[in-house]
């Protein structure tokens, strides 16, 4: 294996286990809150028109900030879960800018949204325990 692929793949293994640590964070309190708290987040579907279901949406968005760090982190069903986190942030990125949001509000959603696209794009690299790469 050629140096460039190696020192790609270690970056490719920082940025899984970085964004995924960080959203372990973000993940753990939504997704251990219970139907209060995805109604809460599950609310921000409101913002494109839909009207119920936001216990059901919020449970989504929790599992994929939560569940989808695990997956970012150890390579398995990688790019599902980025697909999953990459749509959660848009739309909590859609929901702060339709609330007039400031761009310090807004840009954290964003800009781990853009990390997760291009994580998505990329693939996982060599270092994961999955090694179908899906």
């Amino acid at each position: 294996m050629s140096q460039r692929r190696q020192s790609l793949d270690a970056g490719l293994l920082v940025i899984r286990v970085g964004i995924g640590c960080m959203f372990l964070k973000h993940g753990w309190p939504k997704i251990s809150g219970g139907p209060e708290m995805w109604e809460d987040v599950g609310n921000a579907v409101a913002t494109v028109g839909l009207q119920s279901g936001f216990v059901y949406w919020g449970f989504l968005a929790a599992l994929s900030e939560f569940g989808g760090s695990l997956c970012l982190i150890t390579g398995v069903l990688f790019r599902p879960a980025a697909l999953c986190m990459t749509g959660t942030m848009a739309m909590a990125t859609w929901m702060h800018l339709s609330g007039g949001d400031s761009f310090n509000t807004w840009s954290h959603a964003a800009e781990a949204g853009f990390v997760f696209l291009g994580l998505l794009v990329a693939g996982p690299g060599r270092y994961r325990l999955g090694r179908d790469g899906r």
